[in-house]
């Protein structure tokens, strides 16, 4: 953390200082800093000082120092969480100049008759077209699919898009007479509107490269194998050497209707009242200001009067037209995750269009389920009350005439362990216990008692077999685990017992080679090995198709995506009982083995009635670490398949991550989620310690 950040964190600003908090980085950055620069000379009295605060944090830090009067006096952010922030008062209504400014944008942060900030730039999708090959962009989804069939080809794609996303999918959703929510302003994703668009979205998606990502759409179309894609604003400074245009997304053909994507609205946000920071916001948003952000900074700003001449950029402001703001509603987070699973089994082909609609509405309904009811908590304050004096009781019986003087020197060695694991392991844990007790809601925590853990361990909003099944999701966990772990200490025991071996040349060669993959961060093998199992483009394919297989599609079936999480932690893992067993076999004598042989075991029996027995004080403990390690691996299930196909691989700690940030925002839940979690690997170290105890005969 910055010291202007800390500064900001801990105190209010200086009579005249307006600290004002950011994400933006590279020439959005530039913009900015020359921006301040300008207006603090301008304005000898006011001291404008930006902070720099990473995306991924910013919104945390703010929704935590606001409401105890720190932080920021103002802050940019997207417009989308302007519903939370008014409920909670973290942000101010602000009056806006009475023109220049795009209507559309203005209604993005409009909520009940008041305007809560002030729009600075905006991001849509809009369609990207390699002049080379489609010199005038379709102006219909009929021609749009037609282009689309005639530069289909074996490496060779008329149009891509991220098929499987609910956000780049939304175009299609309004073009057709959907969305997410209805006339009447309740959730529908099955309406006939939402049908016709998947059925759009399926025919369109069969005529584009397997598995689209952000990543693999920016390659294809600088390559030029893709002659056209739907992207944003940040596209532009991706595209290598390739002559292009951009246009607004054509019209749907069915309907006549524009095709209308999400537009995201950046904007100034007020946290504290001053005069000097409602002065300078009125500033950024003025003609001169906007005029730097966007010639600098490469902002669509939400200014009209800011003449853009880019003819590219022409088309994101004739596309602002027809956007539709993002919702603000707290409903709208919850559509993410139903969306996209019935899109990601819609594009595989797994589902009809009807299908498709009704299971998103069907998980939705699931994630969106009211809160339980709540309960009365002084029973609970009772218990943890006689608890404590229990507890306090039992420690006074244990020191009552102990010789503590004596133990003085001990007690300041341990001190500071106990300390740390109180603080990093122990108060973590009783806060994270103490949170599933409790449902939060629309930024309130309600307490619910059992609720949460009632819910979760008799299933009662899915069926067992459902992948959203704690009981489910916890047998896929102990055969991730079994399999994982076997396929560990058999590859990592062979590798040992092979490199210890004296006619094996480079030995020290080739174990430090083998520990790489153990060396190696987790995250960046977990994505090396997505993209090897990608279906069109991937290595493992290539090599099949080398010996006349078909391509597989890794992440469609649970088979197969199990597999393919299983054989990446089995990388990542088999050097540590590698290693492991190596110094085991340090100790063991030769002499044991080579007598072994001289009475006439064979080498399995040498291996299997000296060797292991040895080996299993070692190997044991390694093998309980190991499998509490893989049982909550979450980087793997989370980067190679994501819980493809459907959830079905997901793992108890992923599907408590889903449930706290994918799905509503469900803590409390998800804190049960990982409690059950402890509660689990609690009973498994038992049982092996127990096991592991006994002593080998």
């Amino acid at each position: 953390m910055s010291l202007a950040l800390l500064l900001g964190l801990l105190g209010q600003a200086q009579a005249g200082e307006v600290t004002l908090w950011h994400a933006w980085r590279g020439d959005e950055r530039l913009a900015l800093d020359t921006l301040v620069e300008q207006y603090n000379a301008a304005h000898p009295g006011t001291t404008i000082r930006p902070v720099f605060v990473p995306y991924e944090a910013l919104s945390s830090k703010i929704e935590a120092a606001v409401p105890r009067g720190n932080g920021p006096d103002l802050f940019v952010y997207a417009h989308e969480k302007v519903a939370d922030w008014t409920d909670e008062k973290f942000i101010l209504p602000v009056e806006l100049p009475a023109d220049g400014l795009h209507p559309v944008t203005v209604d993005a942060l409009r909520l009940r008759e008041q305007v809560w900030g002030w729009p600075l730039a905006y991001k849509s999708l809009a369609l990207y077209y390699n002049r080379a090959l489609v010199p005038t962009p379709p102006a219909t989804t009929d021609a749009l699919l037609a282009t689309a069939e005639a530069l289909h080809g074996p490496d060779r794609w008329g149009f891509a898009w991220e098929a499987s996303s609910a956000y780049a999918n939304a175009p299609w959703m309004h073009g057709f007479g959907g969305g997410v929510f209805d006339t009447d302003g309740a959730v529908r994703l099955d309406s006939p509107g939402n049908v016709a668009a998947f059925r759009f979205v399926q025919t369109l998606a069969a005529l584009g490269p397997a598995e689209p990502s952000g990543a693999l759409l920016t390659q294809l179309f600088n390559e030029g194998s893709v002659a056209m894609i739907a992207n944003g604003p940040s596209f532009l400074g991706e595209v290598g050497a390739v002559d292009f245009g951009v246009a607004p997304l054509p019209t749907v053909s069915a309907t006549g209707r524009a095709a209308a994507p999400y537009i995201t609205v950046d904007a100034l946000f007020l946290a504290r009242e001053g005069a000097e920071a409602r002065a300078f916001a009125d500033w950024m948003v003025a003609d001169e200001a906007a005029e730097v952000r966007h010639r600098v900074g490469k902002q669509m700003v939400a200014n009209t009067r800011v003449e853009v001449t880019d003819p590219r950029l022409v088309a994101f402001r004739q596309q602002l037209d027809t956007a539709v703001p993002m919702p603000t509603r707290p409903e709208m987070a919850q559509t993410w995750e139903p969306l996209a699973r019935a899109m990601r089994r819609l594009v595989r082909g797994a589902i009809t269009p009807e299908e498709a609609a009704s299971e998103a509405a069907f998980q939705y309904t699931i994630v969106s389920r009211p809160s339980p009811p709540a309960a009365d908590p002084r029973p609970w304050v009772v218990a943890a009350g006689l608890g404590l004096v229990a507890a306090a009781v039992w420690l006074a019986r244990e020191v009552r005439g102990a010789p503590i003087a004596r133990w003085r020197f001990a007690f300041a060695w341990v001190a500071p362990a106990f300390s740390a694991m109180t603080l990093l392991v122990v108060l973590p844990f009783v806060v994270g216990a103490a949170v599933s007790l409790f449902e939060y809601d629309q930024q309130a925590w309600t307490f619910v008692g059992l609720a949460n853990f009632l819910d979760i361990l008799l299933a009662r909003d899915f069926p067992l077999t459902s992948p959203l099944s704690f009981w489910s999701t916890l047998a896929v966990t102990i055969a991730w685990t079994v399999a994982n772990v076997v396929l560990h200490v058999g590859i990592g025991v062979a590798l040992a017992m092979l490199l210890r071996e004296p006619w094996v040349r480079l030995r020290g060669v080739f174990r430090a080679l083998l520990i790489l993959p153990w060396a190696v961060p987790s995250y960046i093998t977990a994505l090396i090995w997505k993209g090897m199992f990608h279906r069109q483009f991937g290595a493992i394919n290539g090599l099949l198709a080398l010996v006349g297989v078909e391509p597989v599609s890794w992440f469609a079936h649970w088979s197969t995506a199990f597999a393919a999480n299983v054989t990446t932690n089995t990388w990542l893992g088999f050097p540590f009982m590698m290693v492991v067993t190596l110094g085991a076999l340090q100790a063991i004598p030769r002499d044991l083995e080579e007598a072994a042989e001289v009475d006439g075991a064979s080498g399995w029996q040498r291996f299997h009635l000296v060797t292991l027995p040895l080996l299993k004080p070692a190997l044991l403990p390694a093998v309980i670490l190991g499998s509490v390690w893989t049982f909550n691996m979450f980087n793997v299930i989370y980067l190679v398949s994501g819980g493809e196909p459907d959830g079905g691989t997901d793992i108890l700690i992923s599907q408590a991550y889903r449930w706290a940030f994918t799905r509503g925002h469900r803590y409390g839940y998800a804190a049960a989620y990982a409690v059950l979690i402890f509660g689990v690997l609690v009973l498994y170290g038992r049982v092996a310690n127990r096991f592991a105890s006994r002593k080998v005969v």
